[in-house]
């Protein structure tokens, strides 16, 4: 089912929208985590899995409270793997920006306004 005019201009609004947030663009272009630090703690939570179950063949329980904890420690050192940004850090704010800076109730003011003038409401 084709969209109508009313909801193609809607989606074009929400397009050029979201290109300008430039807060958004920054989270959306960062560079994954890299590869290494996941197979590292992949290691580490296998390493944890096998003091966990010799733990449980020995029957001792600290034994398997400590490998529970490098299993645990290696995880969140793999989740917490600080995330490089791809832009600079001295970058000049962007036109987007300063949009931003209005406030959201603002530009949601501001867009009613267009629409009610335009006689889309």
């Amino acid at each position: 089912m084709p969209l109508s005019e009313y909801e193609q201009r809607v989606l074009e609004q929400l397009e050029r929208d979201l290109g300008s947030d430039a807060k958004l663009g920054s989270a959306m272009a960062r560079a994954s985590r890299p590869r290494g630090r996941y197979v590292w703690a992949g290691i580490g939570v296998l390493a944890g899995l096998g003091i966990v179950v010799a733990g449980a063949v020995t029957q001792l329980v600290i034994v398997g409270v400590a490998g529970f904890a490098v299993m645990l420690a290696a995880a969140i050192w793999a989740l917490t793997a600080p995330r490089p940004t791809a832009a600079p850090q001295g970058a000049a704010p962007s036109a987007g920006r300063r949009k931003a800076d209005k406030g959201f109730m603002t530009r949601m003011e501001e867009r009613f306004e267009r629409r009610r003038e335009q006689g889309d409401i």
